[in-house]
């Protein structure tokens, strides 16, 4: 039976205090609080990720008069994209004078807009978790790509292309830790994680040996690691590795991913074809190798992962 030490106990060890929030919500949140820092020793190569961009698909005609989605999209002459620029690692806007969008979210739409438009053209219109359904059902964005997380009670009000990316939980240890290198190397080691989250339950199911450290957010779950009040930390490993990229490579992820998968979707109009026309279009880039290339780009070069995740498969959301 592991042993939770709880966070009233131990708020006086950090001294951070943000609201509680989802993994979903605390990856954009996180990256934009820390700005210019998130940069330090982890820039985005521009040159690579826009060659990456430049290299993708352009599909014929055909293909794009044979879809009503698609074809709107160019009759319109751009993508409407509702989105982020806060997330280091999936879409923030470059403080540069060119003003553009970039990261793996971002890639991927600018892909798309070409794939249909033969051509990057796009508008960002920002989402929050409240409003993404929303601006879909009102037709104020053609898409949405925030790493939107498919689930059942989203797909009542809209449909969703994909998944394109899974995530899992990870852990995440001090740069310098030789001692964690797998899920059975947390047995007898304090191990943080946010409360009421699904790390709790994969701990006591996964690392029931391990003593839990139920903390009530990402900011003072990553202090307790970097200060030595937590041996590791275990959360959504898309989170984790905004954490890595926020702290400059004072932290690291170890070991597979474990548990449940959280699979990732493109928002589009419930009930338009737009779902078989983007599912066409990933198919595509994965099997070219541009999904892969832009992942390493924007995530693995920055993180210091050096294997690319399987892509998902397109079509198989779970629902």
């Amino acid at each position: 039976m592991s042993r939770r030490v709880l966070a009233a106990a131990t708020a006086a060890l950090v001294a951070v205090g943000l609201a509680a929030c989802s993994p979903e919500e605390s990856a954009t949140e996180t990256s934009g609080s820390e700005g210019a820092d998130a940069q330090v020793g982890a820039d985005l190569d521009v040159a690579a990720y826009d060659a990456v961009i430049a290299s993708g698909p352009v599909a014929d005609d055909a293909t794009v008069e044979a879809n009503a989605w698609a074809s709107a999209v160019r009759e319109a002459g751009v993508l409407e994209v509702g989105g982020t620029e806060t997330s280091n690692l999936f879409s923030l806007l470059d403080p540069t004078a060119d003003g553009t969008v970039r990261g793996f979210d971002a890639g991927l739409s600018q892909l798309l807009s070409q794939y249909i438009l033969g051509e990057v053209s796009t508008e960002l219109t920002q989402v929050s978790v409240d409003t993404r359904e929303e601006l879909l059902v009102n037709g104020d964005v053609d898409t949405v790509f925030a790493t939107y997380s498919i689930t059942p009670e989203r797909a009542e009000r809209v449909g969703f292309a994909g998944p394109y990316y899974s995530s899992q939980a990870g852990i995440l240890v001090n740069a310098d830790n030789e001692e964690i290198t797998s899920l059975e190397d947390l047995a007898g080691k304090t191990v943080a994680t946010q409360a009421g989250s699904t790390g709790e339950t994969l701990l006591e199911s996964e690392a029931p040996e391990a003593e839990i450290l139920a903390l009530p957010d990402h900011a003072q779950a990553l202090e307790a690691v970097i200060n030595g009040n937590a041996d590791a930390y275990v959360i959504d490993e898309t989170l984790l590795l905004n954490a890595v990229l926020a702290q400059g490579g004072t932290v690291k992820i170890v070991g597979d991913s474990f548990g449940p998968e959280d699979l990732y979707g493109i928002g589009v109009p419930l009930e338009s074809d737009a779902v078989e026309f983007i599912n066409a279009f990933l198919e595509q880039i994965e099997a070219d190798g541009v999904w892969e290339e832009l992942w390493q780009v924007t995530i693995g070069d920055r993180t210091g992962v050096d294997t690319a995740p399987d892509a998902p498969t397109p079509g198989e959301t779970g629902l």
